[in-house]
């Protein structure tokens, strides 16, 4: 692969990366209410769906997939009910705040799986793989599905690069927000909030 092409990949990778969409706002809301550590741990989770849409989109499964309107839409409600429980679970602790004297204490594993699923149960990371990576494959050099690989790679590294970011950039913000006490009340309002509106963009959306 040119060295062009792979610059043009990565520009175009890094913004719609930054773009606001759920991995990224998922993320957000779990850094700004539990910490920096809970969002890597959460980038982590998503970065290992991202590993599977990647392996799927590589051997053509997602193909399958987008062509099939029944498992697209199973997929695509089933990620959405896995946000709009998350959010019941956040507005049912409303009135607790967040002591940032336990946040070492947060159950990594559970963010971890919580990443994982939330990626996987989003049809649309797959159809985005088959949609923009197909334009920076020179087909003239042959072995698509390496070259296909290879940008999921690329595309995986960034992501984690920037996600990461994004988690202490809000974790940072978070902490500053749970020292006020009437503000740390609020926190799991906020996240339920956001993760219903991650939700409901899921469900609502075309293809």
């Amino acid at each position: 692969m040119e060295l062009l092409s792979i610059i043009s990949f990565l520009g175009a990778a890094i913004v719609l990366t930054l773009m606001p969409g759920p991995d990224n706002l998922f993320t957000l809301a779990q850094s700004m209410a539990k910490g920096k550590n809970a969002g890597i741990y959460t980038t982590l989770g998503l970065c290992t769906g991202l590993l599977v849409h990647i392996t799927a989109a590589t051997i053509g499964i997602s193909a399958l997939i987008y062509q099939s309107a029944f498992a697209f839409t199973v997929v695509k409600y089933a990620g959405a009910a896995y946000l709009l429980f998350l959010a019941y679970k956040s507005f049912r602790e409303k009135d607790s705040s967040f002591n940032l004297k336990h946040q070492d204490n947060l159950d990594y594993r559970s963010l971890y799986k919580k990443g994982v699923i939330m990626n996987l149960l989003n049809p649309k990371v797959s159809l985005f793989f088959l949609a923009f990576f197909p334009q920076f494959i020179n087909y003239e050099n042959g072995n698509v599905s390496a070259q296909m690989l290879g940008l999921g790679i690329l595309f995986l590294i960034q992501t984690l690069v920037i996600f990461t970011l994004i988690s202490i950039f809000a974790g940072k913000v978070g902490e500053f927000l749970r020292k006020n006490t009437s503000i740390s009340k609020k926190m799991n309002m906020i996240q339920g909030s956001l993760f219903t509106l991650i939700g409901l963009k899921i469900a609502f959306s075309e293809k």
